[in-house]
């Protein structure tokens, strides 16, 4: 699926050259569009776009996990696919191979995952292989095929799905999996308004126009120049060392985990119109960004452990 090109809106377009505030409500309004009521998982969404990471909802079907997608390849102005993960899904099915042209020369036909959102549809029902065949493209942006590697587009976004409820016939993702996944959050079922627009049909995201190029990029460097102080950055370090001594954690955050939530906290500051990282940023994150790293004891829930954890240091200043 071919979506406009985001140079249509034309030379003289308002966001060519909008502040990077203006662009990120100009992208909330037109992925809202679609997704009603869920501004914080809108933002959660565009904290990934931003920061150049994954995003992994974890859900029950027809809550809107496809429709956020969609909305978010054609507000960004890129192209999308879509993958349908079953348990006869093979690598190749995903990333491409080899095959034979016109003149009997082998060449690279790509797969799906060249495109700039790439969805991959209940992701845990794809057998251990062929979720492994994503791992390259998640962390390098780029797929090897028979000792080739083959660049993948920019940007490059991985939204995924899985049904938490419906495990029967189901390949649980492997921690080094997870682990490539900036942010794991669920939809949820929508509020009553936003429900009764779903119903009279005017939550419509086939309309949503990209913002121009430009304006993404703008928006890209801007999170790239926002300030950490070190007080929060002490505060990140206390966090991941209490969770790896702290008696809840059979496994604390690794180092990878501590890189994450600073990076989605840069993204999130800018979101929310700051060149600087808050605590709150980093307090907002840690449950999304963290609670898929670590491992619990006990059957305890890792997302309340988590905020547990952040709740019991001290506030940043």
């Amino acid at each position: 699926m071919s979506l406009p090109d985001a140079g249509a809106e034309g030379v003289g377009h308002p966001l060519r050259n909008a502040s990077p505030a203006a662009t990120v409500e100009a992208l909330r309004a037109r992925i809202e569009r679609a997704v009603v009521g869920k501004r914080q998982v809108v933002d959660l969404a565009l904290t990934c776009v931003l920061a150049g990471g994954h995003l992994l909802l974890e859900d029950v079907p027809g809550v809107g996990k496809t429709t956020l997608a969609v909305a978010l390849a054609r507000a960004t102005g890129g192209s999308f696919r879509r993958v349908q993960c079953t348990a006869d899904l093979l690598p190749s099915d995903v990333t491409g191979g080899l095959i034979l042209d016109g003149a009997g020369s082998l060449r690279f036909r790509p797969g799906p995952l060249f495109a700039n959102v790439v969805l991959a549809d209940e992701i845990n029902r794809a057998t251990p292989r062929t979720q492994s065949a994503l791992l390259e493209a998640m962390n390098e942006a780029q797929v090897s095929v028979d000792g080739e590697s083959h660049p993948l587009p920019s940007p490059f976004l991985v939204v995924a799905t899985q049904n938490p409820l419906d495990v029967h016939g189901t390949f649980p993702l492997p921690d080094a999996q997870l682990d490539r996944f900036l942010v794991r959050t669920s939809v949820g079922y929508p509020p009553r308004d936003a429900e009764r627009a779903i119903l009279r049909g005017t939550a419509d995201g086939s309309t949503i126009e990209p913002v121009v190029p430009e304006a993404l990029a703008a928006l890209r460097a801007a999170v790239r120049a926002v300030t950490v102080h070190p007080d929060l950055e002490d505060w990140v370090l206390d966090l991941v060392a209490a969770s790896r001594s702290t008696g809840a954690f059979a496994r604390g955050v690794s180092p990878r985990g501590a890189q994450a939530l600073v990076a989605a906290a840069r993204a999130h500051a800018v979101l929310h119109g700051r060149a600087w990282v808050s605590p709150e940023d980093l307090r907002a994150l840690a449950v999304p960004v963290l609670a898929h790293r670590v491992l619990v004891r006990d059957d305890s829930d890792p997302a309340a452990a988590v905020r547990a954890l952040a709740d019991s240091l001290p506030p940043a200043a």
